[in-house]
């Protein structure tokens, strides 16, 4: 499912000598953890105190004009910013929980300025012993709405993988992914039961592996912790 040529993750660097600080704190968060197809992606942001971005808030809430046009202020003022994903097999391989770690360690390694401390949405945060030594790290629950690096990191995160799943919805027709994202609606729910599940279509999720049983083909025994 991971297009061609593409390394699973994107960012980029704007850094003049005047922003360097000792103290560079990334937000890290994730976008479709939920959803019954498509990847889990996250993102990874450093901030610049010079550069104020106004608005920013968890993508939840925005609408999404608002959550695109954040997400070109981001990617432009920020010092460092970094998308990376888990796709469907690691998604079943891992479970959920353990394919956003993934997705999360993949961004920040990604980050071509490195963190000084990293805070992570959540309450449950990614093993980070190989990145910069003395990184610290910290949970914080609700800081996507919060903590304004969090808050980008949402944006970015959210925007990107919408924008995955209309460009896929193209390559799988019939299950209206560039609607729903992936996330279990009754029209995808109806449509599970109308075709066999793309390969996009996370096994292990429990709709999905009634569809794949209803198919008569083997789908994964475990079911993964969802939000």
């Amino acid at each position: 499912m991971r297009p061609a040529g593409n390394p699973g993750c994107v960012g980029r660097v704007r850094m003049r000598p005047a922003d360097r600080a000792p103290r560079r704190v990334a937000g890290v968060d994730e976008a479709g953890r939920g959803p019954l197809a498509g990847p889990v992606v996250a993102a990874a942001v450093i901030l610049n105190p010079r550069r104020r971005i106004d608005g920013l808030a968890d993508s939840k809430v925005l609408p999404p004009e608002e959550r695109e046009r954040l997400a070109v202020l981001i990617r432009k003022r920020s010092l460092a910013w970094a998308v990376a994903w888990a796709d469907r097999d690691e998604i079943d391989a891992l479970n959920i929980l353990g394919a956003t770690f993934l997705a999360m360690r993949r961004a920040l390694m990604h980050l071509p300025v490195c963190p000084t401390h990293i805070q992570v949405d959540g309450n449950q945060l990614p093993r980070i012993d190989d990145l910069r030594p003395g990184c610290t790290i910290e949970a914080i629950i609700e800081g996507d709405a919060r903590v304004a690096a969090i808050s980008a990191a949402s944006i970015l995160a959210k925007t990107f993988r919408d924008g995955m799943m209309a460009r896929l919805d193209r390559c799988y027709p019939g299950f209206l992914l560039a609607d729903h994202k992936g996330y279990g609606t009754p029209a995808h729910l109806a449509a599970l039961r109308c075709q066999d599940p793309s390969p996009l279509h996370r096994r292990s999720f429990s709709p999905v592996r009634l569809a794949f049983e209803s198919a008569g083909e083997p789908a994964p025994g475990r079911v993964p912790e969802r939000d």
